[in-house]
């Protein structure tokens, strides 16, 4: 199950951030010992992949963290972090690594499978992401978009390297995401009754 949990990791990376995991694999398998890349993903470690990835990113990371651009961002990687998060899930999952050195043939024997179930976990956690922002931004006046795009991008990246690293770990990273999830729902609820009160009261008035 290692395997399977450094592919939710490295997808679940992706829906905070479409890049981070796909360098993350690449600039690994390229310069290091840590991840072997399976012969179909090979191309993630090609020099000019990578350059484009980072440039990517940079890109990315600036858009991410203006406010309105934010939102506006967002839309447009509804379809690219899904697509990552599949890319990513089956690189992760079929790779040896220095805790996988004998991939299962689960998702190996159906080579959709590995896409479909990343695309799934990427979006999800896109989706989680894309509802938290306008919250955040409505709350503290724009204010808080630089910082809480700062935490996702650091998020996306511990989250990478331990799914590679220590995919164990990435349980306890799901269950957080879990959570807030958790609070995000009763925060959008909270604030829904408010203006319900508020629209009431001036009906009164």
């Amino acid at each position: 199950m290692l395997e399977v949990l450094t592919g939710a990791g490295l997808a679940a990376s992706a829906g905070l951030n479409a890049y981070i995991p796909l360098l993350a694999l690449g600039l690994l398998a390229r310069y290091t010992d840590l991840i072997n890349l399976p012969a179909g993903s090979q191309w993630l470690a090609n020099g000019w992949v990578i350059a484009i990835l980072a440039v990517l990113l940079a890109v990315e990371v600036v858009a991410d963290k203006v406010p309105v651009v934010d939102h506006v961002n967002d839309m447009l990687q509804t379809v690219v972090r899904p697509t990552a998060g599949g890319l990513a899930f089956g690189a992760g999952s079929a790779a040896e690594t220095v805790t996988v050195t004998d991939p299962g043939q689960f998702f190996s024997s159906h080579q959709w499978v590995p896409i479909a179930v990343g695309m799934a976990v990427a979006f999800g956690v896109h989706g989680l992401k894309a509802a938290a922002r306008p919250v955040i931004n409505a709350t503290t006046g724009g204010v808080g978009a630089p910082v809480a795009s700062t935490a996702e991008d650091a998020t996306s990246v511990v989250m990478s390297l331990v799914a590679i690293v220590l995919p164990v770990l990435v349980l306890a990273f799901l269950l957080a995401l879990l959570g807030f999830a958790g609070w995000l729902l009763r925060r959008r609820r909270s604030r829904r009754r408010e203006r319900q009160a508020a629209r009431a009261a001036g009906f009164r008035v």
